[in-house]
């Protein structure tokens, strides 16, 4: 006789093991499907999960203060980015002249910063902060003004504080752009007031800020003198827009004011200090604005410098930007960002207003040796250190000389 509960109790076992391993089927997609989404939520978006699992990187550091040859590559820990934080894979960074003053144990980061060297550095966003504004993206170009961290694989930066590359720029090019060309804006037009009538003096004429200076004066239709100390830095500031370019000594305030018309100039842009401080007095104008970035001269005043400023009504002020506060920084950023950078874009004919200056590239191992180069004043224009062959790769032809 046939069993027909046997029968039954078989089909519902074989229906109950069907149903558990479809239970088992759905567990199994639902779990890859939440790793899946979870790498695009929660506190970070990852590019690359390898990327978030790595805890340290390659970074040029040194243990105690001292000239160039105390700079080595060595591994330190990854930075990990805050909430309205962007992380960066660097691929390119800028040499600084404070950079070289930090490695000598005379200019300190600001608290809270990375204590490793570089004020600037372009590359790719790798994660993203959820704080941060929806316009930025993972695996996007971007570079970034840093209170340092720029020389290493990784940096970690305030997403107020980066700026989109332009599409036909190199990341070698990219990296000559935030900390001289801010610096050179933050000094012509939030503290030194520039206007189209103005006549300005930029000291340090091949410098990075000075190259940027000499465009954004000539792009604001303000007439720029410059002083530099070799004949291709003066050769390549006439190029760049300089109505006159005079060497570094004691008579470049009379050469300026004869080549003027008499006249001196309304804005000084000054980072020498000291040795210049009786001529920069001397060519300014009644009503002058001068503005002091730097001591590389020296902090001395010597002469009747005091009686100049009283007579001629000048208007001395001191500016730094790397420990101005954050939201100092975002609202320059932005103000560069709307006003300035889309003239790094090719018009129709091909050409930019603004161009990136870079002299030198050189890899992140020969940081020391771009050091030297810089403190003997033999760049004319940005040196650039690289972190990849990705960036190296770029850097042939990374001058665009439109001029």
């Amino acid at each position: 006789m046939y069993n027909y509960r046997k029968k039954r109790f078989s089909l519902n076992l074989q229906r109950v093991h069907l149903s558990i391993f479809g239970a088992c089927i759905l567990f199994a997609v639902n779990r890859c499907f939440a790793k899946h989404t979870s790498r695009h939520s929660g506190s970070q978006r990852s590019v690359d999960q390898s990327l978030n699992m790595a805890t340290t990187m390659k970074a040029v550091v040194f243990t105690d203060p001292g000239g160039p040859e105390v700079l080595h590559v060595g591994e330190t820990e990854k930075p990990s980015p805050r909430p309205n934080e962007v992380l960066i894979k660097v691929l390119a960074t800028g040499l600084n002249r404070a950079e070289t003053l930090q490695r000598k144990g005379l200019y300190p980061p600001p608290p809270g910063a990375s204590t490793i060297l570089g004020l600037e550095a372009a590359g790719e966003i790798v994660e993203v902060g959820v704080e941060c504004d929806g316009k930025w993206r993972v695996g996007q170009r971007v570079m970034a003004l840093l209170a340092g961290g720029g020389y290493a694989e990784f940096c970690a930066v305030d997403a107020r504080h980066i700026m989109p590359i332009p599409e036909h720029l190199s990341f070698v090019e990219a990296a000559a752009i935030p900390e001289v060309w801010l610096t050179a804006y933050q000094l012509l037009h939030l503290v030194g007031h520039v206007r189209a009538e103005d006549t300005v003096l930029v000291h340090a004429g091949g410098s990075g800020v000075g190259t940027a200076a000499i465009q954004l004066c000539r792009l604001h239709g303000a007439k720029v003198y410059i002083t530099a100390g070799g004949d291709d830095k003066r050769a390549k500031a006439m190029a760049l827009g300089a109505a006159g370019a005079f060497p570094r000594g004691d008579t470049w305030a009379a050469d300026i004011k004869a080549a003027n018309g008499g006249s001196g100039v309304d804005l000084v842009l000054d980072c020498v200090g000291g040795s210049y401080m009786t001529q920069n007095a001397e060519v300014l104008n009644p009503d002058g604005r001068w503005v002091l970035y730097g001591l590389m001269g020296g902090a001395a005043v010597d002469g009747p410098l005091f009686g100049a400023i009283l007579r001629k009504r000048l208007q001395i002020t001191g500016t730094t930007l790397r420990a101005r506060h954050p939201d100092y920084k975002a609202d320059l950023v932005k103000a560069f960002t709307a006003t300035a950078l889309p003239y790094f874009e090719p018009d129709a004919s091909g050409k930019s207003v603004l161009l990136p200056i870079v002299s030198d590239v050189m890899d992140m191992t020969s940081a020391a040796a771009a050091h030297a180069m810089m403190e003997g004043n033999k760049n004319n224009g940005k040196i650039i250190l690289t972190m990849s062959a990705e960036a190296r790769n770029t850097a042939d032809g990374s001058e665009r000389s439109e001029l």
